[in-house]
């Protein structure tokens, strides 16, 4: 069996994880920044300052828990785009230093292709090539195509907005908290979805890429003449509609590139894979079709380390390494570096 430690600091959170060859988890612990939350997002040099005073303290717990030495570690995966590039910048120096002194292969990893192979994780065995994959998270929006595990295509992406930023703009116009998904999610339950008009963007049907700017200005709008008093009187029905909007256009799309491309297994993934109406609203038109979903559990969905490393299995066993004079980007977009 053979052992990969594997970094995520591509955003606010610091994660490091131990995964061996077979997809499974012996460790994986994360370190959430919470000092963002009064600034209501991610303050760039604060977060890669939180990441070089806890990646050292994390290595050592992952290895603790994974019951390992650092002697018995095989391989070294780290994310090194897209993100903030001072974050990724940390993870990537301390992965090379690693890599150097242990003398180990350094495997480089895509964050939006790591957030795909966390499915791989918790359902090792039931997914097979070709599938397709929504991605959806805080900064990023795509749909990809995958041949093999190493080959894909993007057939779809975010023209401007992302569906998560659009999640937590519409929260702060609504006079909510920071990260807006989940108390938007919440808010939404018993909520009236058609309370609301929302835009549909690009609604052509030989189009799958997705635009979110237009509805969050439509949002703004609405929101615009109406006092605290009406908000706080329709929070539901507001969220729900909210909600409902920005999630039809990724269950839409995503099933009808299912079935023009005859594929018969779906994987999402992503911070906004955590939405409960998306979950359930994609599984429930996918069986219709005879379409079978898979999405990580909540604590996968989030940005974590053992979904970098899972996204590197293949490459270790292809033998597939980076040199130490590799760089982080921060260019946005899933490839297979």
């Amino acid at each position: 069996m053979k052992y990969i430690l594997s970094f995520e600091t591509s955003c606010d959170d610091t994660s490091v994880a131990v995964l061996n060859t077979d997809y499974e988890v012996l460790s994986n612990v994360v370190s959430t920044q919470k000092e963002h939350l009064e600034f209501g997002g991610v303050l760039p040099e604060l977060a890669s300052r939180m990441h070089m005073q806890n990646i050292m303290r994390l290595t050592q717990v992952a290895l603790d828990k994974a019951g390992l030495e650092m002697s018995q570690i095989d391989a070294l995966a780290v994310s090194v785009n897209p993100g903030l590039i001072g974050s990724l910048i940390v993870g990537l120096a301390f992965a090379k230093s690693m890599a150097w002194s242990l003398e180990v292969p350094l495997i480089t990893v895509n964050h939006l292709l790591s957030h795909i192979f966390a499915n791989f994780i918790e359902h090792r065995g039931k997914i097979e090539s070709p599938f397709l994959a929504l991605v959806v998270s805080g900064g990023h929006t795509e749909l990809v195509h995958f041949i093999s595990e190493t080959e894909f295509e993007v057939v779809g992406k975010t023209l401007d907005d992302a569906a998560g930023e659009t999640f937590d703009k519409s929260a702060i116009l609504m006079g909510l908290d920071f990260p807006g998904g989940p108390i938007i999610d919440k808010l939404s339950k018993g909520g009236d979805k058609s309370f609301v008009k929302l835009p549909n963007p690009l609604p052509q049907k030989d189009n799958y890429n997705f635009s979110y700017s237009g509805m969050k200005t439509a949002i703004r709008t609405y929101l615009l003449d109406k006092d605290e008093d009406f908000i706080k009187e329709h929070i539901h029905d507001i969220a729900a509609s909210v909600q409902d909007a920005i999630i039809q256009p990724l269950i839409k799309k995503t099933l009808r590139k299912a079935r023009e491309l005859k594929i018969n297994q779906v994987l999402i993934s992503g911070g906004v894979a955590a939405n409960s109406a998306l979950r359930h609203k994609m599984t429930h038109a996918a069986k219709r079709q005879g379409i079978e979903v898979f999405y990580p559990s909540l604590e996968l969905c989030t940005d974590n380390a053992a979904m970098i490393a899972a996204a590197a299995i293949p490459k270790f066993k292809a033998g597939d390494f980076a040199e130490l004079s590799v760089n982080a980007d921060s260019t946005k977009g899933t490839r297979y570096l």
